[in-house]
């Protein structure tokens, strides 16, 4: 078998974790970034491992036969395509794009060419969210009927096209998993700016499931007080996961009888999720599977996202494609 290593590109605030957790699996080939402050910290911490600030070194590298993008989400359109065409398989972090026919285009790639693109929708690898589909495939609460994800917190530098954008992928992503029901079309979208422009800091969306259930997902950039919660409603029984609490992060509830809950044990819940999502990603690479989170999840996500910004902003959606967000390498 193959020994895989892997390229990070993109060493912010969240790409190193991703750095971090490939070099401790042993897989990491290389750090590209053009931040010298970024290069620097790599070195120091991860002596050996080979650093430039020219992504072409990763193209042209015959040993890098993965790539983690953890750019800029308007720049992962150009990114992933160079490293797909480059014969290389590739993680980028969510969303693939922000524009559907991308996305599209980059899932289609990656097929024609029999490589991985996976995305990075970290909550499908999260052992709490696992055992909740398993609930719901058990039947435990149900014929599901509703789900509701509101992932709230503060983001001081709203730098991505709106927080549903950066929050969102999540949401969707993890709905559809649990359900195992793809969304099929945006009911109700809307937003609000505190500050008075077309980047929406809150963000409301209604959407028809497969199957009739109804999902609701709330985003906000502007909330102080961190709340992340999943509510999962069948005809028999409700679904809490809150990510904010250290244990019991998933409860059922009767749907008929009051005061009665029951805390499910989760299994493996001390590993990190990042943790699984990279070592699926070397799973993937070495034995050529589709990813969990393939580019047709993440074309899906896309499609619904942006319809629900079409429903929110109408023309002036085209206005956010004129906007620099350099702010958003502070990001990751």
């Amino acid at each position: 078998m193959t020994e895989q290593k892997i390229a990070v590109l993109g060493c912010g605030l969240w790409g190193r974790n991703i750095v971090r957790n490939f070099y401790n699996l042993n897989a990491l080939g290389m750090v590209c970034d053009l931040d010298d402050d970024n290069i620097a910290k790599v070195k120091e911490q991860y002596p050996g491992v080979k650093t430039t600030k020219d992504f072409n070194d990763i193209l042209n590298s015959k040993e890098i036969t993965g790539v983690v993008v953890v750019t800029p989400s308007h720049t992962h359109f150009k990114f992933v395509k160079a490293m797909l065409e480059a014969g290389k398989n590739v993680y980028v972090e969510k969303p693939i794009s922000t524009v559907a026919q991308e996305a599209r285009d980059l899932a289609d790639l990656a097929d024609s060419k029999g490589l991985v693109l996976m995305v990075g929708h970290l909550l499908l690898y999260h052992p709490a969210v696992n055992r909740l589909k398993m609930l719901v495939e058990e039947g435990a609460l149900g014929d599901i009927v509703y789900a509701q994800s509101d992932r709230l917190n503060i983001n001081y530098f709203k730098n991505d096209r709106s927080v549903m954008w950066d929050l969102a992928p999540h949401d969707v992503s993890m709905i559809s998993y649990v359900l195992g029901k793809n969304p099929e079309r945006v009911l109700s979208a809307i937003g609000c700016s505190s500050d008075g422009n077309d980047i929406m800091d809150i963000t409301h969306i209604g959407i028809k499931m497969e199957g009739g259930a109804i999902a609701h997902i709330t985003d906000s950039w502007i909330t102080p007080k961190k709340h992340v919660q999943l509510l999962v409603r069948g005809t028999k029984k409700t679904a809490i996961l809150d990510d904010t609490v250290p244990e019991h992060k998933l409860t059922i509830y009767d749907n008929f009888k009051a005061g009665s809950s029951e805390n499910v044990q989760l299994d493996y819940l001390e590993i990190e999720p990042l943790k699984l999502e990279c070592q699926h990603f070397i799973s993937c690479c070495e034995t050529g599977k589709k990813a969990r989170s393939d580019g047709e999840n993440g074309f899906i996500v896309v499609s619904i996202l942006e319809e629900a910004e079409k429903i929110m902003l109408g023309d002036r959606a085209k206005n956010l494609d004129n906007v620099d967000f350099a702010l958003s390498r502070t990001k990751k």
